[in-house]
């Protein structure tokens, strides 16, 4: 049976819900899991289980994410994202810790490294960066904005599997499982924030320059992980991030797109773990 446990804690008077995948033994290091926009912490849960001989993993939803709660005013910023971030730290006592984000997580995870905070020991940003590929963003977009209403949760699989042809059948299905919620009319729709599908709604981002400014003063070794068909995530951006971050290294997954770790688990999970 899987050593993981799910818990709530009120940060910022918001309640939150985080998996605590218990590693080795009480002094196990720790790595914290950031996932992106519209994940959750379950699309966390094979390669937590791939890393939780060494390490003790937290996944995070993020505020309205997942199972926590929605913000009240719908407050979902960057530098609020940070806040939160810097509130569970602190409330979990995690002196030393090593901090992964994919997507949004990674944009939160950069700005939070770039201010230099105590006890970050390692970084993995997952395919972002300060800039995105506009044809990418786009396509997200897109995708957020369609009915989001389901008959059936299989229904949900199906489209799923129709945007993604490449993730695995059990890995991409439980990613959509976990991320449905019904309503009171029978039907199915996504656990995030709809708030969040939200076009009228602004979402206060890292501007560029100052998102390449805190990229330039992360003080900790760093990873960052591009999915090879990626197309938030471009070569250029990549290779810029590289060179900015004062200690980066880079890899490619192949066949993996923008959602590495849910596009090649095993790929992911190698780069990862080999850098960590």
């Amino acid at each position: 049976m899987d050593n993981v446990r799910d818990e709530l804690i009120e940060l910022r008077g918001l309640r939150f819900h985080y998996r605590d995948w218990a590693g080795p033994g009480a002094d196990a290091p720790v790595l914290v899991l950031l996932h992106g926009y519209t994940g959750h912490a379950r699309s966390w849960d094979r390669f937590a289980r791939g890393m939780c001989d060494k390490y003790r993993v937290l996944a995070l939803d993020q505020r309205g994410h997942g199972e926590t709660a929605w913000a009240d005013p719908p407050r979902y910023g960057t530098l609020e994202m940070v806040a939160d971030l810097k509130a569970f730290v602190a409330a979990m006592g995690l002196d030393r810790f090593s901090l992964l984000g994919l997507s949004m997580g990674g944009i939160v995870s950069f700005a939070y490294a770039g201010e230099g905070p105590a006890g970050l020991e390692r970084l993995v940003i997952v395919d972002i960066a300060p800039e995105i590929v506009p044809a990418g963003l786009q396509r997200i977009y897109s995708g957020t904005s369609r009915a989001d209403r389901f008959d059936s949760v299989e229904d949900a699989v199906q489209r799923a599997r129709d945007d993604n042809a490449v993730a695995p059948d059990d890995v991409l299905r439980d990613r959509v499982v976990n991320s449905m919620m019904r309503t009171e009319d029978g039907t199915w729709t996504y656990r995030y924030d709809r708030a969040l599908r939200n076009p009228d709604i602004p979402r206060e981002r890292l501007e560029v320059d100052k998102g390449w400014a805190r990229v330039a003063k992360i003080a900790v070794p760093t990873f960052l992980i591009r999915g090879a068909l990626s197309d938030i995530l471009d070569t250029t951006l990549a290779e810029r991030f590289r060179d900015t971050a004062p200690d980066c290294q880079l890899i490619e997954v192949p066949g993996a797109g923008h959602s590495v770790p849910l596009d090649k688990p095993e790929g992911f999970l190698a780069a990862a773990r080999n850098f960590l």
